[in-house]
């Protein structure tokens, strides 16, 4: 009787490994928030699993879930009260637009962030050294004097318009980082305010008229419209210049672009120490350390640009 008893329970028991078997296995939840399906997010994401399998954090241990806001700012709120309510052991935030809400909101579970272009002047972390709090990344930060020296090889430049929305965090510090040395380049920067998609249509013809070159931020409304912009400034022949990689494979002519597939790594790598232990506040925050400077053939020969002999062999990347 007691043999029969104890292959009953034994048989229970296979029974309930069978059915949580992928539960019992995996030892992190990881949850991935990206604002939208950009490439560059799409890209550090990959590095970032990447990286963990290399140190025995694989798909077989680390659960991970993927929400996307479809750059939608109230999506991207519900979404982060979900977050709020699940049991993780960690979140990879894509992007300031995501990571903002979110370090505001889920202060219990680390946070590591990648494509933030300035954790600190966003509010997410109180300096480069320290979030001071549950915070830990890498950002895509590239010295604007690095994308206007650039320029100047590319073509003269005297007046460029800088396309930013109001209120999106990283659209508005480049926008000020490129005010604060206009002097030294002799660049008269003119700020173009976006706040709905309708304004392109009516404001870039005006503008574009008085520009040498276009300054195309972060921002998620002006990243929507991009083939517009695009074929617009490429029909007036104004140079357009970016920070992102992704946008300079949509169609802008020129790019000085961290590596998104490195700073995944660099993020994941974090994530590794802090499984292993370390607090996110005692890891500081990365600036991109590896740049590349991208030129769009496609739009090099609908604007008909000329690029000089010169400029060609600082390129490192061209994209058709």
């Amino acid at each position: 009787m007691r043999s029969v008893n104890y292959m009953v329970i034994i048989g229970v028991l296979f029974s309930l490994l069978a059915i949580y078997s992928e539960d019992a296995w995996a030892e992190k939840k990881i949850a991935v928030f990206m604002f939208s399906e950009e490439t560059r997010y799409m890209e550090a994401t990959k590095a970032f699993k990447e990286r963990l399998a290399e140190s025995g954090f694989d798909e077989k241990k680390v659960i991970y879930s993927v929400e996307n806001a479809g750059g939608n700012k109230s999506k991207a709120a519900e979404i982060v009260k979900k977050l709020s309510l699940q049991k993780l052991d960690m979140i990879l935030s894509l992007g300031t637009s995501a990571t903002v809400p979110l370090s505001r909101e889920i202060r219990d579970v680390p946070i590591v962030f990648a494509v933030v272009y300035d954790p600190v002047e966003s509010g997410i972390a109180n300096n480069w050294k320290s979030s001071g709090n549950n915070t830990t990344g890498i950002s895509p930060l590239i010295p604007m004097s690095k994308l206007l020296d650039s320029l100047s090889r590319l073509a003269p430049v005297k007046k460029m318009a800088v396309l930013y929305t109001p209120g999106e965090k990283n659209s508005e510090s480049q926008l000020r980082n490129l005010q604060e040395i206009q002097d030294k380049y002799q660049i008269k920067m003119i700020p173009v305010r976006l706040t709905k998609k309708e304004e392109i249509a009516q404001l870039l013809p005006e503008v574009l008229r008085s520009v040498d070159a276009m300054y195309i931020t972060g921002s998620n409304l002006v990243n929507s419209q991009l083939p517009t912009i695009v074929d617009m400034a490429s029909k007036a022949k104004v140079i357009t210049i970016t920070h992102l990689e992704d946008l300079v494979a949509k169609g802008v002519l020129l790019g000085v672009s961290a590596d998104s597939h490195a700073m995944g790594r660099i993020a994941g790598e974090k994530a590794v120490k802090i499984f292993k232990g370390a607090k996110p506040s005692s890891l500081s925050i990365d600036k991109a350390n590896k740049s590349d400077i991208l030129l769009n053939m496609s739009t090099v020969r609908k604007g008909a640009f000329n690029i000089p002999a010169e400029f060609m062999k600082t390129v490192t990347k061209k994209v058709e």
